[in-house]
């Protein structure tokens, strides 16, 4: 098979990926009409993607607008949602009515922290220990070493779990406004090279990365332990509320819940709630995140009360919620368009926004949970989402 054109002088122009999308239309007798059609510079992606040939357009609706009560996102946001499900912003847009005649959400940030885990290698598990105890005996010296590589990282940990003669870590950062699996990467590595040369009873091997990380995967020790933002999002809602915006009502949203619970129980799922990687996927494609991150990002405890006098109180608290709102795919041009839309784009914003994809998730929640038992979910599914092709 022919390798695919590339221009080694500047692979990022529209003649190289004119080029590109020629040589495939060769190759395969594919049209590549809108795949071609983009509005901007594409030497602007260089750093996101290789073989530039087209764009993915995937269509965007606004949903709000959402009520934030926050530390740091506070007031009202119309939130953008890329898409192709039908109902998908609809549901958002009703959820977000709800809890803004119910007075907004609440949202906490408890945690922040990103992870790199090296695994070390010893003749015995004797020596792994020793080498635990040198490790938290020189922490200082790693951060020092580790936090040269970086401007916006800083070492706040190193966690230790031991298994037969290895010795696994986690090396925990804080990462400014950059979702940091790069950064933190790059500073292990330092830190890692640092290690080898100053322990003298000597590694015998040692790997930057055990998948103790679970990067791009989700796994309970990040949903105990965080990675990315750990985020709680509340709110408290009457029950008039209920009867009047979903039709429904806080007794049987309870009972409901119940159901939920025990029905994720016995399916094993990591997750007890309805649908949180819908919110989280729909804005991290409009806002430039890296989608493969909603493996972990949409993990989620859900926790729900009915009070004596009929309120409905209900929390959602994700514990690995990895956000950029600088770096990455934050500056391309749509996506640094819809991050201006929530006031998130650039510096000192990551914070603000983590809290606003919080706040959605919570209205999606009990949204989709209201449609459910009152029995509209199929209905709204029938009547907005139908799109067949010809």
């Amino acid at each position: 098979m022919p390798s695919i054109p590339r221009d080694r002088d500047d692979d990022y122009t529209r003649e190289a990926a004119e080029g590109r999308r020629a040589f495939l239309s060769e190759q395969t007798g594919a049209g590549l009409e809108h795949v071609s059609s983009y509005s901007f510079d594409p030497a602007l992606v260089q750093g996101n993607v290789e073989h530039f040939t087209g764009v993915a357009q995937v269509p965007i609706g606004v949903a709000g607008p959402l009520l934030v009560d926050g530390e740091h996102a506070q007031g009202e946001f119309y939130v953008p949602l890329a898409t192709a499900e039908g109902t998908l912003v609809a549901s958002y847009n009703r959820g977000m009515k709800l809890l803004r005649e119910a007075g907004g959400v609440k949202t906490t940030i408890l945690d922040d922290r990103m992870q790199r885990a090296p695994a070390f290698l010893f003749e015995s598990a004797r020596e792994a220990r020793d080498f635990g105890i040198w490790l938290a005996e020189n922490f200082d010296a790693i951060a020092e070493a580790a936090q040269a590589t970086t401007r916006s990282g800083r070492l706040i940990e190193i966690e230790q779990y031991s298994a037969s003669r290895m010795l696994y870590t986690r090396f925990d950062y804080t990462t400014g406004d950059a979702a940091g699996q790069n950064l933190t990467g790059k500073a292990a590595a330092v830190a890692c090279a640092w290690i080898v040369a100053n322990y003298e009873p000597g590694i015998e091997r040692f790997f930057l990365e055990s998948n103790f990380a679970t990067d791009k995967k989700s796994s309970q020790v990040n949903m105990l332990h965080t990675r990315g933002k750990r985020v709680v999002a509340e709110a408290t809602i009457p029950d008039a509320l209920f009867q009047s915006v979903m039709r429904s009502s806080s007794e049987v949203m309870y009972r409901a819940r119940q159901v939920s619970n025990l029905g994720g129980f016995m399916s094993g799922v990591n997750n007890n709630g309805a649908h949180s990687a819908n919110g989280i996927t729909a804005m991290f494609i409009a806002t430039g995140q890296d989608a493969a991150n909603v493996a972990e990002s949409s993990a989620a405890f859900v926790y729900a009360e009915l009070r004596d006098n009929g309120d409905y109180y209900y929390s959602v608290t994700i514990p690995s919620l990895i956000v950029a709102t600088y770096g990455g795919g934050t500056a391309l041009a749509t996506q640094r368009e819809c991050l201006e839309l929530l006031g998130c784009y650039g510096k000192g914003r990551v914070r603000k926004f983590a809290e606003i994809v919080a706040a959605t998730v919570l209205c999606g929640e009990l949204s989709l949970g209201s449609a459910i038992v009152a029995e509209e979910w199929v209905n709204a599914h029938d009547l907005l989402g139908r799109n067949r092709p010809s």
